[in-house]
């Protein structure tokens, strides 16, 4: 048998890189060997140490076999048999919540460079519904740095993206160095198994909106502003559009809107997609870019921006349909703003109103009539085309979040559904 079917085990992240057994370094600096057949370690001292000016500690499977008596040409142990192994994947492991909640602290928003920028482009009001929506929170990392949350569908928080943006233009800071770094990577914490989602995936609890996907954290907040009929959510850089994390989209309406010269490469991985559910790209920049823009790579926020966010509020004339991407589907025209959860300069102070008795109530009623197979228009900036999917969503979001002020605009619609649904019974 030859050793060539032992080799040292591919790099795959800090997971498959181990302290020295020789050195003892804290660094992980030291390849197991595997055997190819199998994919399991020889044994965990069986390998090589990458300081080999320094250690130069190489223990090979020849030398591991011969000092425990292993011949090549007799069977194997147990462990060692040539047979498929399918690894086991690891558990995903998730950002303690205390680390979560000190970011999050209302004190410290006076301090973050994005948020600043939100309130200079919006408005505080504006941007404090924003620091609610994607629990925009701020790092001490760097001076006046941003924390972008990934929270799945959950509630669990995967990791964070810390970064650095000038609080008057809301580019990134680069010099002299790109001020990018990750929480779970500060934190330092061993055996992290890291296994990212989409920026923005825990608002998917919605199902009556479709869903659109943009590049970078910061397009995906402000697009929310300008086009509230959908869902923004991120997936961080061009290559991060992936099936591990557009697996939460099966079945749901998807818009891309990649960065200027990111149509064609969005596209492919549309078709290539297409599995989990059918992806729209958008070329609208593609359509309206200069070649100075395109040299530039905007993207959507660099354009919405140039226009008054109130402007994008269709007339009651003329919000009568809802566009063609989202028919069957709620369709909010304007910006709707809630009251608040971040102030800037206070605490929230605990809501402890209990909402169980109104959600029994709204379940009772809705089950127990017939809910109008029509088109419904809940308020000056609201109709609802599909009743059933509205009322299933919205009761699904209150039970999971009951009590939590971020989300009382979700309780209040469905008691104004059925104010408007007893009214026209009369």
């Amino acid at each position: 048998m030859s050793e060539r079917k032992y080799i040292l085990e591919p790099y795959n992240g800090m997971n498959t890189r181990y302290p020295c057994p020789s050195c003892q370094q804290r660094d992980k600096t030291f390849s197991r060997y595997i055997d190819t057949e199998t994919g399991k370690h020889i044994s965990p001292n069986v390998g090589r140490c990458n300081r080999q000016n320094n250690c130069g500690y190489h223990y090979t499977p020849k030398q591991y076999f011969q000092d425990n008596n292993i011949s090549f040409d007799t069977p194997q142990p147990k462990a060692y048999k040539l047979r498929p192994v399918t690894p086991q994947p690891k558990p995903v492991s998730f950002i303690p919540v205390e680390v979560f909640k000190d970011s999050l602290n209302p004190t410290s928003y006076q301090m973050n460079n994005f948020v600043k920028f939100l309130i200079n482009l919006f408005g505080v009001g504006v941007a404090s519904e924003l620091v609610s929506r994607y629990f925009i929170a701020t790092s001490k990392y760097w001076n006046g740095a941003t924390v972008f949350w990934q929270i799945d569908t959950q509630g669990k928080v995967r990791t964070g993206k810390i970064m650095l943006y000038s609080p008057t233009t809301g580019k990134r800071v680069k010099e002299p160095f790109n001020h990018i770094n990750w929480v779970h990577k500060v934190l330092k914490q061993p055996e992290f198994e890291l296994r990212q989602c989409l920026f923005g995936e825990h608002l998917l609890i919605d199902k009556t909106k479709p869903v659109a996907i943009v590049e970078s954290e910061k397009t995906a907040i402000i697009a929310s502003v300008y086009l509230p009929q959908f869902i923004w959510v991120a997936v961080g850089s061009l290559t991060n559009l992936n099936a591990e994390k557009c697996s939460i989209l099966k079945g749901r309406t998807v818009t891309l809107f990649p960065d200027l010269n990111g149509f064609e490469k969005w596209s492919s991985r549309a078709k290539e997609l297409s599995h989990i559910t059918i992806f729209t790209v958008s070329d609208l920049l593609e359509r309206k870019a200069t070649e100075a823009e395109r040299k530039q790579g905007l993207d959507l926020a660099d354009y919405l921006i140039r226009f008054n966010y109130k402007a994008f509020a269709l007339p009651e004339s003329e919000a009568t349909e809802p566009p063609p991407a989202v028919q069957t589907l709620v369709e909010v025209i304007p910006f709707e703003q809630p009251e608040p959860v971040y102030y800037f300069s206070k605490p929230e102070q605990p809501n402890t109103v209990s909402w169980e008795q109104d959600i029994i109530e709204l379940e009772n009623y809705f089950a127990n009539i017939e809910l109008p197979a029509h088109s419904v228009k809940l308020n000056g900036c609201s109709t609802i085309t599909n009743c059933s999917s509205f009322i299933e969503s919205h009761l699904a979001t209150v039970k999971a979040n009951k009590g939590k002020q971020t989300f009382l605009p979700y309780l209040n619609r469905l008691q104004e559904l059925k104010q408007i649904i007893s009214n026209n019974n009369k």
